[in-house]
């Protein structure tokens, strides 16, 4: 398939595989879509480190980033960032969090060098050390996922090559966009998982397509088949952004107990909530959720200070629930959008890559068989 998005970044097929695991973002990039690697949880030097083993993998063809640079976040002391914003953490949250994790009996774990820094970097100071470290790698897109791109971001795309995207939510955040000067615009509906707004991808897509006029839109939010990326295409979508179906993939770095509780899911059981990042974000319902909406609960804090919160909590669940600890595996949640029903198996990220390329073809192919050709 060629279409503008194809045209503009040099790849074989209008899908992206955004995944916050470096051998999923190469896997759909060697199977010619445009693997895109989620960086805001990286710290600088790792970061670096990971788009050089990308490149190795690669051999050349492109790939890219996305950063989560918010318009609005808590304020800290550049001269003592990490503890400014660990004073602004109040004690009422540092209690409810202590008291969740003992009631699931959590076990605790070593302290884990670099988790204020990865939740720091979610602030503004914090994401333009990440951007100089993409920048130094021959990156062919970077897209924000949090607000209009800071004016230095754009200039340094355009300087560089770089096709600068941005994920919209409404059609005023295109507009906004458009007029930051982004090349490319995401068009994420309310089903995606991770941050995301309410209007849903089928009614978005086209208003968003009408609104960038030249500019290539990308459609996102519930797509995970051939038959999802043929909709969107018919929607006025140059392409197909595609994340949480990739958590279906093997090379995904979800550990297996959550995996498995992703193959158990239904399209009903995930959940916009802001008590990971501070930001609504949809991920899989749990326990965890159930626990920060009873009533007298603290109210999420904003963004960097709810993942500074929530971080080592997120580390214990995690690696007690790939024990198998019974309480851990009650809390234990990700990101994910309402596909997750949709998912019957692990499998290669390039099967599916090529799977999804494949089905995509052959419905276009059944649609243009419905347009009769024969004279009146």
């Amino acid at each position: 398939m060629r279409t503008a998005f194809t045209d503009q970044l040099g790849v074989q097929h209008p899908i992206v595989g955004f995944n916050r695991s470096p051998a999923v973002v190469a896997a759909v990039t060697n199977a010619g879509g445009l693997g895109v690697l989620a960086a805001s949880g990286y710290r600088p030097d790792e970061l670096d480190a990971q788009l050089t083993w990308i490149e190795s993998e690669v051999n050349g063809r492109p790939y890219g980033i996305d950063l989560l640079v918010p318009e609005k976040f808590a304020a800290g002391d550049p001269d003592d960032l990490i503890a400014s914003l660990r004073a602004q953490i109040p004690a009422e949250h540092l209690a409810f969090l202590t008291d969740l994790l003992d009631r699931y009996g959590i076990p605790a774990l070593p302290p884990a060098p670099g988790l204020d820094d990865r939740a720091a970097s979610l602030g503004r100071d914090g994401a333009t050390a990440l951007l100089d470290a993409a920048f130094s790698h021959p990156i062919a897109l970077i897209a924000s996922a949090l607000g209009t791109p800071p004016p230095d971001l754009v200039a340094r795309g355009k300087a560089g090559g770089v096709v600068v995207a941005a994920l919209v939510g409404q059609p005023k955040h295109a507009v906004r966009q458009l007029e930051a000067g982004v090349d490319l615009l995401i068009a994420q509906g309310t089903e995606a998982g991770g941050h995301t707004g309410t209007i849903a991808t089928m009614v978005l897509t086209p208003e968003i397509a009408e609104i960038a006029g030249d500019v290539p839109v990308l459609a996102a939010g519930g797509i995970a088949s051939g038959r999802q990326m043929a909709a969107a295409l018919a929607l006025g979508a140059a392409g197909v952004w595609c994340g949480s179906v990739w958590l279906s993939a093997e090379e995904d770095v979800a550990n297996s107990a959550l995996k498995a509780k992703f193959l158990r899911a239904t399209s009903s059981d995930t959940v916009r909530s802001p008590t990971r990042t501070g930001k609504p974000a949809r991920q899989l319902r749990s326990a965890w959720h159930e626990e920060w909406e009873r009533p007298g609960g603290p109210p999420p804090l904003p963004m960097p200070l709810q993942p500074m919160l929530v971080g080592e909590a997120w580390q214990r669940i995690d690696a007690a629930a790939k024990a198998g600890h019974e309480g851990a595996l009650k809390l234990e949640s990700f990101f994910i959008g309402q596909v997750v029903g949709s998912f019957a198996s692990i499998r290669p990220a390039a099967e599916i890559t090529r799977q999804i390329i494949g089905d995509c073809e052959r419905r276009l192919a059944e649609l243009g068989a419905l347009v009769s050709t024969a004279a009146p």
